[in-house]
Parts: structure tokens; C-alpha cells; sequence
């Protein structure tokens, strides 16, 4: 008797279709919040304001296909982005498999629910703010994305 086995075990990043490519993001909008890299340490350092594109309620991009035209530092995420990944969180599938790991059990890919990300507490739904002039992101870091 064989199993399936699911195509993010068996098919390299640089090798995946559009499809499977997307699939993989879990839609945690981690990787839409203002960051800074540490000089001395390197280390990544998020803050809790959201890409002007974020829809704050459903944690996905309002202009996907457009974002990189309309936000200049937006990054369209491919598989030379991932060498190192160290600029996305440690819970996001494209650095995990980038960094041979497996996908975190609470991904939707292994539950089947897109709702078990909130409910893992790794979405940022309630817990960003929108980009404004009277908001620094340098007075609204955080430290609960891992």
C-alpha cells in the first residue's frame, strides 16, 4: 500500500508550480510588517506596522498582483529570495523548507483549515496597525513573531 506524499517533500522550491508555490504561503502576514535588521547582530526585527496593502481583517494583500509596482521594497518572493531566509519568520513555510524543515503543524496545507493559523495564534490579524504618518515604525516593534 503507498501513500501520497505531499508535494513539499518531494518537489524542490525552485521546481514547484505557480500553484504549489502559492499554496505554501499561510497567509500569517507575517512577512507584510515594517522591518529593520539590526547592524551589529543582523537579526530581524519586526515592528507592528503592516504594508499599506495589508488588509488588516483577511491578512492579505489588496493589490497582489500589483504590490511590487505600488510598494517600491515590497519583495516578490521567488526561490533565489530564500538563500538565506533569514528576513522572513521563523514559522514561514518558504524559509522552513528553504531551510530543509518541515511545514509547522498548524499549517493549512497539513490541517486543511486556512483558519488554523489564527487559531495557533501565528496570524497578525488583531494585532498590527495600519502605515501612518503619525506612527514611527521604530516606536511600535515587537517581539511575538518567531
Amino acid at each position: 500500500m503507498s501513500q501520497d506524499v505531499p508535494f513539499w517533500e518531494t518537489t524542490p522550491l525552485h521546481a514547484m508550480t505557480p500553484e504549489q508555490w502559492e499554496s505554501l504561503c499561510d497567509g500569517c502576514a507575517k512577512c507584510c510588517l515594517e522591518k529593520f535588521e539590526e547592524e551589529e547582530t543582523g537579526r530581524i526585527v519586526y515592528s507592528r506596522v503592516a504594508c499599506q496593502l495589508l488588509d488588516l481583517d483577511t491578512c492579505r494583500c489588496g493589490d497582489y498582483p500589483n504590490r511590487s509596482r505600488q510598494v517600491s521594497d515590497c519583495v516578490r518572493l521567488v526561490p533565489a529570495e530564500l538563500n538565506p531566509a533569514t528576513w522572513l519568520p521563523e514559522t514561514c513555510a518558504y524559509r522552513r523548507l528553504a531551510e530543509e524543515r518541515p511545514l509547522p503543524r498548524w499549517h493549512p496545507l497539513l490541517t486543511g483549515d486556512p483558519g488554523s493559523v489564527a487559531a495557533a495564534g501565528h496570524s497578525v490579524r488583531g494585532r498590527v496597525i495600519a502605515p501612518s504618518k503619525d506612527e514611527d515604525p521604530l516606536m511600535n516593534l515587537i517581539d511575538w513573531i518567531k
